[in-house]
């Protein structure tokens, strides 16, 4: 069975390419996206047993990721969170540990490195 992945991200293209990608060459399934830290903290709370991976970028239409990752620290074991952003400083990637992602990718230079992740959870 193919994992289901939540996406939060705000711009349509790389969303767009995101989800075609994760189909083709991880097999996972997008069950759904937001590109605002509160309609993904709302879909989070409503949901919270219905993803296996949460692919999510720091900078969006409203809020932030870092907001998103605070809103799921109860998930269990197998559930993981994904930080993919242009935006992967070594600051930013202590800053999304310590708000409970489980791995941080740069969109740029990382993505072979990201697929393997996601490849790896299912």
């Amino acid at each position: 069975m193919a994992s289901k992945a939540y996406i939060v991200e705000d711009n349509t293209l790389i969303r767009d390419n995101l989800v075609e990608t994760l189909t083709e060459l991880a097999g996972v399934q997008t069950i759904g996206y937001s590109t605002t830290e509160a309609d993904a903290c709302y879909w989070l709370e409503r949901h919270p047993r219905d993803w296996d991976l949460l692919v999510v970028d720091l900078f969006l239409d409203e809020g932030t990721g870092l907001g998103v990752l605070r809103k799921c620290p109860r998930r269990s074991a197998v559930q993981k969170v994904v930080v993919l952003s242009n935006y992967a400083t070594d600051e930013m990637r202590s800053r999304c540990l310590a708000c409970g992602a489980d791995a941080i990718f740069d969109k740029s230079t990382e993505l072979d490195q990201f697929l393997d992740y996601c490849t790896a959870q299912h």
